[in-house]
């Protein structure tokens, strides 16, 4: 009997430049408003806003102590599908900001566009079994070697970086940010189940 749960190479590709793509210009109206997020694309646009780079080149930097942590704990498959991913997100973003020119009319708009169009690519990446790397991965590994619960150490850090963040944001502005973050969370908690998705 098959796995019919197997996604073919093809299918794989499609689905990670999709996400790669989604999270890319979900980014880019994040930073649009001046806006940031939590987990490692939060800690990129942060660094971004602080030194000037642009968000594609650090994102993929600082994803890539990570990788290691990933081959370790979950393997080559799922670790080069994560780089691929990165990559990609790095590349669609420097691509999109000279091509695309985005203003939101409010920061609540803009928070939840973000939310909405980067939920949706997160959640085809996760599908085809990849991940944006980073604290992600730190808090699977931490949950194995120390007993860490993963969810409390990414809120843990989040709560850090938007702590940070008020020395670079207006505070009105973070508190749309963590709008984003909401609707972001939400999309993916409510779409993506492993009880319920199935691949055909």
């Amino acid at each position: 009997m098959s796995d019919s749960s197997q996604h073919t190479a093809f299918e794989d590709a499609q689905g990670l430049i999709f996400g790669a793509a989604m999270c890319s210009f979900g980014v880019l109206i994040l930073t649009g408003a001046g806006l940031v997020t939590g987990q490692t694309a939060g800690l990129a646009v942060l660094i971004a806003y602080a030194t000037g780079y642009s968000f594609g080149p650090v994102f993929f930097v600082i994803n890539i102590p990570f990788y290691a942590l990933a081959y370790r704990q979950l393997g080559a498959a799922f670790t080069l599908k994560t780089f691929v991913s990165v990559a990609l997100i790095s590349g669609f973003s420097l691509v999109i900001e000279d091509m695309v020119q985005v203003s939101p009319a409010h920061p609540a708009v803009a928070a939840v566009l973000f939310g909405m169009i980067a939920g949706a690519g997160l959640i085809a990446i996760f599908r085809h079994r990849a991940s944006l790397g980073g604290i992600g991965i730190l808090a699977y590994w931490l949950q194995e070697r120390m007993g860490w619960r993963a969810g409390w150490v990414q809120l843990g850090f989040d709560l850090l970086l938007f702590a940070c963040a008020l020395a670079l944001l207006d505070p009105v502005l973070l508190l749309w940010s963590l709008l984003g973050a909401v609707v972001l969370n939400a999309i993916i908690a409510i779409n993506h189940r492993r009880d319920r998705y199935i691949a055909t």
